[in-house]
């Protein structure tokens, strides 16, 4: 029998009891009332005894008590020990996660949901700059760069940024971003400044060494145009030997070109202007036409006038890289198609080929510099790899993006990106620049 049904039954009792003695001395009413008012009391008392006993915490031993107040006491008791077993088992928990952050190499932050900071490890407090008593403050109010700060605004954490160290301008910070539980993030900045260094170095050894190689060739080149002009065409050999020399020499020339590009784009800051996007698409398109003989070989689709600010030397580069890909990597006989839209908050410019596509495993890669696919053609497509890179950082630098999407035996479709806050309106219609100047042609 269950403890509610024992003390129904004591009420139940404890009322005939009453209805039986008031009906034997005629004091029923003044009986029952008195019942009702022994019961109110003791339970007030008990109510006051359990309110007491749960503002204390209820970490003592319970009252002791019968009835159903008893079992009260009981599952509340019982709760509080679960609870405190299992506060017990969090803190612990919590202890070992502080523990083993705190003997990361890595600076590690939790941040709340505006952006507060509620817990650092100690190579936090070194690198970043933060105290103990900086806790509850916005990290934006203590690091105040612009790029952080932006990167923190924008909740895309999906590749890190790059700044300097608050306390230490020498030293240059990867700074990523992880979300978790309910709107927590937690904040991680690694040091990378030998990364830093290895890659500048990298990129001054690459650009002196191209530097270096445009004189010799330029002498190269002068000696096999004369030794051209000389052969009579008698000799075979002589003929097909300066062919090659020749051939040989133009692809050197271009591999020094494209690489010198390439430092530019990432060392140097060109003029920001208001491009006009249609008509450079248009004579890029004229010159692509006229260079494979085949004007209907790209289909070109303006759906947007809009004008946008950047560098035009490096969209040239971008835009022509791209369609040359397009025309080199998909057959004759298919069309390639450019189109310049907009798309919700981005302006986009895509180059779409019927060519062969792209392994979803190589897509992440092809941009990457000397970057080639390895797949057996039926003809053999001349190039270095370095066309996609130049435009990944051509696209940076004007805070665009480069999105591919390829299936193999398809084609594929490279897209540029541009953040609607880069459409501007020109003061004076912009003629493009000579193309020979900048017109690189590469691949994959």
């Amino acid at each position: 029998m269950g403890i509610w049904q024992k003390e129904l039954i004591s009420v139940f009792l404890l009322f005939l009891l009453v209805a039986i003695v008031g009906g034997l001395t005629g004091l029923f009413l003044p009986l029952f009332l008195l019942l009702v008012l022994v019961v109110l009391v003791q339970q007030i008392f008990q109510i006051t005894r359990f309110e007491r006993w749960i503002r204390q915490g209820g970490r003592s031993q319970y009252p002791k008590t019968s009835g159903v107040w008893e079992e009260i006491y009981y599952h509340v008791y019982r709760i509080k020990k679960n609870e405190k077993r299992r506060k017990k088992k969090l803190s612990k928990v919590i202890d070992q996660f502080r523990q083993s952050t705190e003997a990361l190499p890595d600076a590690a932050v939790v941040l709340g949901a505006n952006d507060e900071i509620e817990w650092a490890n100690k190579t936090a407090l070194k690198v970043l700059g933060l105290k103990p008593s900086d806790k509850g403050q916005r990290i934006p109010n203590l690091i105040r760069f612009p790029e952080f700060i932006r990167y923190l605004k924008s909740g895309n954490y999906e590749e890190a940024v790059i700044v300097p160290s608050p306390v230490n301008s020498q030293m240059t910070l990867a700074v990523r971003v992880v979300s978790y539980g309910a709107g927590l993030r937690l904040l991680l900045a690694q040091d990378v400044t030998q990364l830093k260094k290895m890659e500048r170095m990298r990129k001054d050894f690459v650009a002196n060494v191209s530097h270096e190689l445009r004189t010799p060739l330029t002498v190269l080149k002068g000696y096999i145009e004369t030794l051209q002009d000389m052969d009579d065409g008698e000799s075979q050999l002589l003929t097909n030997s300066v062919q090659q020399m020749q051939t040989q020499t133009d692809r050197m020339q271009h591999l020094v070109d494209d690489l010198l590009l390439l430092t530019r784009l990432e060392t140097q800051q060109g003029k920001t202007q208001c491009i006009d996007v249609p008509a450079l698409l248009t004579q890029i398109c004229k010159e692509s036409s006229d260079m494979v003989g085949n004007a209907d070989r790209i289909e070109l689709i303006l759906a947007t006038q809009v004008h946008v600010a950047g560098e035009e030397l490096a969209l040239r580069s971008a835009f022509s890289n791209l369609l040359s890909n397009a025309l080199k990597y998909s057959p004759d006989d298919t069309k390639v198609k450019v189109r310049w839209y907009q798309s919700g908050e981005s302006v986009v410019m895509s180059v779409e080929d019927k060519g062969e596509g792209i392994a979803a495993a190589d897509i992440p890669r092809v941009s990457e510099r000397f970057y080639r696919i390895e797949v057996r053609r039926s003809k053999k497509v001349p190039g270095i790899g370095l066309g996609l890179a130049i435009v990944k950082h051509a696209l940076m630098r004007q805070d665009a993006r480069l999105v591919i999407t390829s299936e193999l035996g398809k084609g594929s479709c490279f897209s540029c990106h541009f953040p609607i806050a880069q459409i501007c309106t020109p003061k004076t219609k912009i003629i493009p620049t000579d193309p020979v100047q900048s017109l690189f042609l590469n691949d994959h």
